[in-house]
């Protein structure tokens, strides 16, 4: 089994995707875990006949290390039984704030554990083959400075992909992407460094010995360190409130929008336009899945990581039965309530008063009220 880590909006499901085109890997298993409380990734990954998806809305490493471990039995079990197709490789697509650690101390322990039926199964069946992270050019900077999370992830990497590269025009940014490799080797020399552009994907994702001993000694105090709060847990439940502090930052927290009936396009990009330039870096993440006027048929997927917005990608035709837009937010210190009311008032014409929301604003984003009114003002003449 491989791991698959970046941090948020790193390019995981895109190269996902491109995997699961190549027909030599077909045979495989995905695990895709998502932190919030509305699915959306997995209708963004390719579904072939031999790829099976297990979702899981909820941080995998803060749910109970356990998770990991009864999903492959899950999957074993499904495919020995002829209730889903056989594979021979499994893909775990891990949350962009996902924590390596308490997943490989997680299989480590199934290794070593005789006494459970679904341990045993697991530690004889899955082996961890590789562990492939993905480092966003544009922002992984600010991500490992401010993301404990973001440093682990390349930590424990033995392949890390440098994505976003195809951005790069000038000079001086192409100059910093030939340095990277130097800059990410003083956290991890054990990895091996490739561009996206380049990166061979079956060489990604083909098994070879993933040593945790060459992964250096923070790699080694972390898993003593879960190994102890793994053994402090009582079996079957997840981290407590102040584990789950330990492992992420206090104020990253994640909500969503979701919406009845077609929206009008140029009022949604107006939402995003001011939630962005005032929420700045708070916004870590958005995503989401949007029903417009004039083409409620065709879905708009949309995706943005702090002040960067990837262009819109239509689809020909929704991916499941749900045709409501879903918004998914992964924030940093920001209160949803003013988010909801923007959105509540620009789509669906709700009553709505910009100063109060401005002030609201203010508060949960801690951005000076005079760069929030700016824009809310100009939005509100545009508006009457």
């Amino acid at each position: 089994m491989f791991f698959l880590s970046g941090f948020l909006g790193a390019g995981k499901s895109t190269l996902l995707n491109e995997v699961l085109a190549d027909a030599a890997f077909r045979d495989t298993a995905v695990i895709i875990n998502e932190f919030g409380d509305v699915a959306i990734d997995h209708l963004l990954v390719r579904r072939g006949e031999t790829t099976i998806s297990q979702v899981s809305t909820g941080c995998l490493c803060c749910s109970g290390s356990s998770d990991i471990g009864a999903t492959l039995f899950e999957l074993h079990c499904a495919a020995s039984g002829g209730l889903a197709p056989a594979f021979s490789r499994v893909v775990v697509e891990m949350s962009g704030i996902g924590d390596p650690a308490p997943l490989v101390n997680a299989l480590i322990t199934s290794r070593q554990n005789t006494d459970s039926l679904r341990d045993r199964t697991v530690g004889r069946v899955f082996d961890l083959a590789g562990f492939v992270t993905l480092y966003d050019i544009i922002t992984g900077g600010i991500s490992v400075e401010r993301h404990f999370e973001a440093l682990k992830q390349i930590a424990f990497a033995d392949r890390i992909v440098l994505t976003k590269t195809d951005l790069a025009k000038d000079p001086a940014t192409l100059s910093d992407i030939a340095a990277l490799p130097q800059e990410l080797a003083r956290l991890n020399a054990a990895a091996s460094i490739v561009d996206r552009r380049e990166a061979d994907l079956a060489e990604l994702f083909s098994p070879r010995p993933y040593s945790l001993i060459e992964q250096g000694e923070d790699v080694a105090g972390w898993l003593a360190l879960e190994a102890v709060l793994a053994a402090d847990t009582p079996h079957g439940k997840g981290a407590s409130q102040t584990e789950r502090l330990i492992r992420h930052n206090s104020g990253i927290s994640s909500f969503s929008i979701i919406h009845d009936g077609p929206v009008p396009e140029s009022r949604f990009f107006q939402f995003l336009s001011v939630l962005q330039q005032s929420a700045g870096q708070h916004l870590l993440r958005v995503k989401g899945i949007v029903c417009l006027e004039g083409a409620p048929g065709q879905p708009l997927i949309v995706h943005g990581v702090q002040h960067v917005m990837s262009d819109p990608v239509r689809l020909d035709a929704w991916p499941d039965d749900d045709k409501r837009t879903r918004l998914v937010f992964i924030t940093s210190e920001i209160d949803p309530e003013p988010v909801r009311a923007l959105f509540s008032a620009l789509i669906g014409g709700t009553s709505f008063e910009f100063s109060r929301l401005r002030d609201s604003m203010s508060n949960a984003i801690g951005l000076p009220i005079a760069r929030i009114s700016s824009y809310l003002n100009n939005l509100s003449r545009r508006l009457l």
